[in-house]
């Protein structure tokens, strides 16, 4: 895991601060560079346009400087980077000019006010981007990832390089990973096989039958105590209910520990 990307202004200004932290403090542990982002619109006017465009940028530039002079760098390499145009399309972009390795998000505000989990654009980046993404609770320190519960429904995983930042984790900090799979209503005969690299990375495994994969992973939170939650991203996985909106509601859906969400098979 070599490079780290981090959008800024997705949310409110300290929770940008927190995660941005996490994410300095995260990367140590795998020496990656960590690049700051943040988008900017080129202006539509004519005339003296590159200008304007020029100082937009330049502003988004020091707006990024201004943030990450709140932290603590650690020793960290960090680049602070203007995007220019719509975060969606613009990390796809960039990804093809750098490798990226994790993208890491901030949970919305953990406050009752606030019905959401992730808002618009996160959740949108959960859906539809094939980065795997780290989604860190609201103030949330950093701690060593020792105990990892990985939820599933199917042990079946095409997308083989799907499990490589699990790996990486789990080699770092020298941790554990439990496997939960729980079988819903519609569970099939072949989600029980299990992917021959899951297995082999699998501490412990259990299987349990609920109403929904949420409920499943709820339950068990409590009883192993997890640094870390580790799900899928896939039509028939855990996000399966919310592929309608890009928002996440914490009705459906909260986390008091960082989720790390990989991109499984479709």
């Amino acid at each position: 895991m070599k490079n780290i990307l981090v959008p800024l202004g997705l949310s409110e200004p300290s929770i940008s601060i927190a995660q941005l932290q996490y994410a300095i403090d995260f990367a140590k542990e795998f020496k990656a560079t960590v690049y700051v982002v943040k988008v900017f619109k080129k202006s539509p006017r004519s005339g003296s346009l590159p200008l304007i465009n020029k100082t937009l940028e330049e502003i988004t530039m020091f707006s990024i400087e201004e943030e990450v002079s709140k932290i603590d760098k650690k020793g960290v390499k960090v680049i602070a980077l203007p995007l220019e145009g719509e975060l969606l399309e613009a990390i796809p972009k960039f990804k093809l000019q750098h490798t990226i390795d994790l993208l890491v998000l901030g949970a919305e505000v953990s406050d009752i006010k606030n019905p959401y989990f992730l808002g618009e654009t996160s959740g949108a980046l959960v859906k539809k981007t094939e980065i795997p993404i780290l989604i860190v609770p609201q103030m949330y320190a950093f701690k060593p990832v020792k105990k990892i519960l990985m939820s599933i429904k199917s042990g079946i995983i095409k997308k083989k390089s799907a499990l490589t930042p699990l790996k990486e984790i789990l080699s770092t900090f020298n941790a554990e990973m439990k496997l939960l799979q729980i079988k819903t209503a519609d569970f099939l005969p072949e989600d029980s096989d299990l992917d021959t690299d899951l297995r082999s990375i699998t501490s412990s495994y259990k299987v349990s039958e609920n109403a929904t994969l949420f409920q499943g992973v709820l339950e068990h939170l409590n009883e192993n105590y997890p640094d870390l939650l580790c799900v899928f991203r896939r039509k028939r996985g855990f996000f399966s209910k919310l592929w309608e909106e890009n928002t996440i509601l914490k009705k459906d859906f909260d986390s008091r520990i960082p989720l790390l969400v990989l991109r499984g098979s479709d």
